[in-house]
């Protein structure tokens, strides 16, 4: 199923993507679980599920306002430098270990909704990426039993402003800018996408394709990374990891090249979905 967080009326709900419509589960369960991350650390994914099975939608998707898919999520793990082009497309080295940085939730915006392009820098970059969202909680997960722990996969575009990011070795201040990036449109279950690995990532701008890779040229794979991370922190429901961009990033282009006002930018997942933000000033 897809689920997908969103304003309606002005309130926030959560609910199953139907067709064209949703039905909304936050009407029905929103006292107990008040958001998606709740309803996951409650444990009641299947709960969800069922009551969702079958029924038609109560809400166009047209009327809705997305909001990120795990709007308050409290941890947002990203993964960095995890495909070998966009390695090399860097410079960096290969490292034993996975390079990791955090996000913000308030960093973030739904699908359909503008990434803001900070006064501060016209180096605004893209980076599509996939979210994988924790569906239960572990620690010092084993590798052979990673996957067991996702609920669902979203798009990411992991907006990157680039001066920001360099200003030390450390990549927090150019990655925290308020909306900058994109996760959407909703979270498919993995039961519905069984191997993620052979999936298709596509970055386009403007409708010009700027990415592409599958999954399964990661160079830490989705297992690696949630035994890695849970290692030093425990993983629990509603947590986001973002597993890292492919080669085609702006920055590396001759000339380099950047969003900019105005601009379309798509990230699009076989079998998850197309998160689409357009870019604004702010």
């Amino acid at each position: 199923m897809k689920f997908v967080s969103y304003l309606y009326q002005k309130k926030p709900s959560y609910g199953v993507v139907v067709d064209d419509g949703v039905v909304d589960l936050g009407k029905k369960f929103g006292k107990k679980y008040p958001t998606l991350r709740a309803a996951l650390v409650g444990g009641a994914l299947n709960t969800l599920k069922k009551a969702a099975k079958g029924k038609k939608p109560t809400i166009k998707l047209a009327k809705i306002q997305y909001l990120p898919t795990i709007p308050d999520a409290r941890k947002i793990v990203c993964v960095g430098l995890n495909y070998r082009e966009h390695r090399a497309e860097t410079g960096r080295p290969d490292t034993v270990h996975p390079t990791l940085f955090t996000r913000w939730a308030d960093s973030q915006v739904g699908h359909d909704q503008p990434m803001i392009k900070p006064t501060e820098s016209d180096k605004f970059d893209w980076e599509g990426e996939l979210a994988v969202i924790i569906g239960k909680t572990g620690h010092r997960i084993p590798r052979e039993k990673a996957m067991s722990y996702v609920a669902g996969y979203a798009c990411y575009n992991d907006g990157s402003v680039r001066d920001w990011q360099r200003h030390t070795s450390q990549f927090t201040p150019g990655k925290n800018f308020p909306a900058t990036g994109g996760f959407g449109p909703w979270m498919v279950t993995t039961d519905e996408l069984k191997d993620i690995t052979k999936q298709t990532l596509t970055t386009r701008l403007n409708g010009v394709v700027k990415q592409q890779a599958t999954i399964d040229m990661m160079i830490f794979d989705v297992p690696e990374q949630i035994a890695y991370i849970s290692s030093f922190t425990p993983l629990r429901p509603g947590d986001v990891i973002v597993t890292g961009t492919p080669g085609g990033v702006g920055f590396a282009r001759t000339p380099p090249e950047f969003m900019k006002v105005g601009d379309t930018v798509e990230i699009e997942i076989t079998g998850v979905g197309v998160l689409r933000n357009t870019i604004k000033e702010g």
